[in-house]
């Protein structure tokens, strides 16, 4: 497995900010998570033993309110259930779509001191991960083209 992909490159973060920034976007996650939570050993929840989906929620609750208050939603959520095109090792165990009303607002968020400090649950609960940014396109829902 391809563990590693946690935070964004500089390359990638730089190349997301080149891009339109009044423009919604719709951002694709894609999340495996430890199977015990990675925090450093100073971190208060270190001694907490959680999992790295507890830990993922913990960083759902703490990053939540900044979220929503730049806008943000989550649009779609599901679970997997079997890899119908791709490698069959690969499984993911949460997979969203956020919805921002901008680039900016996700720059807003990424950069507001409270989620600074609420990223290290994400940071622990994470194995690997794919964070894919969309221009949502118009569609009347039965089109493929």
């Amino acid at each position: 497995m391809d563990d590693g992909y946690i935070d964004p490159s500089r390359a990638a973060f730089d190349l997301f900010k080149s891009l339109p920034r009044d423009v919604p976007i719709n951002m694709l996650n894609l999340l495996k998570f430890n199977l015990a939570a990675n925090y450093p050993a100073s971190h208060p929840n270190a001694s907490q033993q959680w999992s790295g989906e507890r830990a993922y929620q913990e960083y759902g609750k703490t990053s939540g309110p900044i979220f929503a208050r730049v806008g943000g939603g989550i649009i779609w959520r599901g679970h997997m259930e079997a890899m119908v095109i791709g490698p069959e090792a690969r499984y993911w165990d949460s997979a969203f779509i956020a919805y921002y009303p901008n680039s900016a607002a996700f720059l807003e968020m990424v950069t507001d001191p409270e989620y600074q400090s609420a990223v290290i649950n994400r940071q622990a609960a994470v194995q690997t991960s794919r964070l894919i940014r969309f221009n949502p396109l118009e569609t009347n829902g039965s089109e493929f083209a």
